[in-house]
C-alpha cells in the first residue's frame, strides 16, 4: 500500500479507507464473515466528487465554453476510458481484491472494474483528507490530460452534429446499420447517418455506438467542408 501511496502522491491517514476503495463486491462477497465491504458506496461518492471538482474546473478556466461544451468535455475527462488510463499509471489492477472467480476471469484487467476503483479511490482520498486532497489528485491524473480536455468538446460526435444541422429548421437525421463483419469475439459495425434521407457520412466500429459516433465525425467533416 505504500507503493500506491506514492504514485498517489497522498498518505493516508486512516488506510482502511484505501483498503475498502480497493475491495471489489465479489471479494466483499467471499468474505462477509470477516466483515469486508465492497467499494461501491465509496464508487457513488467518488463519481460526484470527481464530476463536481471537474465541472469546477472547466466552469474556471473556460469562462466562454458554451454549456453544451463544458458537458461534453467533462463527460470526455471523467468518461471510463480517462479512468482505465489513470488505473493504469497508477498500476491499480495489482492493489484489487477480487474474488477467487472475478480474479481468475481477468477482472484485475477489466476496464468497468478499475474505472470504479479509481472512483473509490478519489472518495478515499476525500474522506480521508478533504477536498484540496481530492482536488490534487484529480488535477495531477486527470486534468493535466490536455488533450483529452481539448477534444471533449467534439467527443461526442453525435451530439454535435445534431446540434450543427438543427440551426436549420426541417433537417432531419438518421442513422442505419448497413452491415456487421468478422467473429462474434471481434466483430466491427458499419453504420451511415442521413441528412433527410441523404447519405453525408459513413463509419465503422467495435459497438454501433462507436461505429455511429465515426459516421457522425465523418458526417460533420462533410457539411463543414461543404459550407
Amino acid at each position: 500500500m505504500e507503493k500506491l501511496e506514492e504514485k498517489l502522491g497522498y498518505t493516508f491517514h486512516d488506510r482502511r479507507l484505501l483498503e475498502n476503495a480497493l475491495t471489489h463486491s465479489s471479494y466483499a462477497n467471499e468474505n462477509k464473515s470477516k466483515g469486508e465491504t465492497s467499494n461501491e458506496r465509496l464508487e457513488f461518492l467518488g463519481d460526484s466528487v470527481l464530476g463536481m471538482v471537474v465541472a469546477d474546473h472547466l466552469y474556471r478556466t473556460h469562462p466562454d465554453m458554451p454549456e453544451g461544451e463544458l458537458t461534453r468535455t467533462r463527460a470526455a475527462l471523467v468518461c471510463e476510458d480517462s479512468l482505465v488510463e489513470v488505473a493504469a499509471q497508477l498500476e491499480l489492477g495489482q492493489y484489487l481484491k477480487l474474488g477467487r472467480g472475478e480474479d481468475a476471469g481477468g477482472g484485475r484487467k477489466r476496464p468497468s472494474i478499475q474505472a470504479d476503483a479509481v472512483e473509490a479511490v478519489i472518495a478515499a482520498v476525500y474522506l480521508d483528507g478533504g477536498i484540496g486532497s481530492a482536488r490534487k489528485l484529480i488535477t495531477n491524473f486527470i486534468l493535466t490530460n490536455n488533450e483529452r480536455e481539448q477534444e471533449g468538446a467534439v467527443r461526442d460526435f453525435k451530439t454535435a452534429l445534431q446540434e450543427l444541422v438543427q440551426r436549420e429548421s426541417g433537417r432531419v437525421l438518421s442513422y442505419r446499420l448497413m452491415g456487421e463483419s468478422g467473429p462474434d469475439h471481434a466483430k466491427v459495425f458499419s453504420v451511415e447517418v442521413d441528412l433527410n434521407g441523404r447519405p453525408i457520412g459513413a463509419g465503422e466500429g467495435r459497438s454501433k455506438k462507436e461505429a455511429e459516433q465515426n459516421a457522425a465525425k465523418a458526417a460533420m467533416a462533410k457539411l463543414k467542408a461543404e459550407g
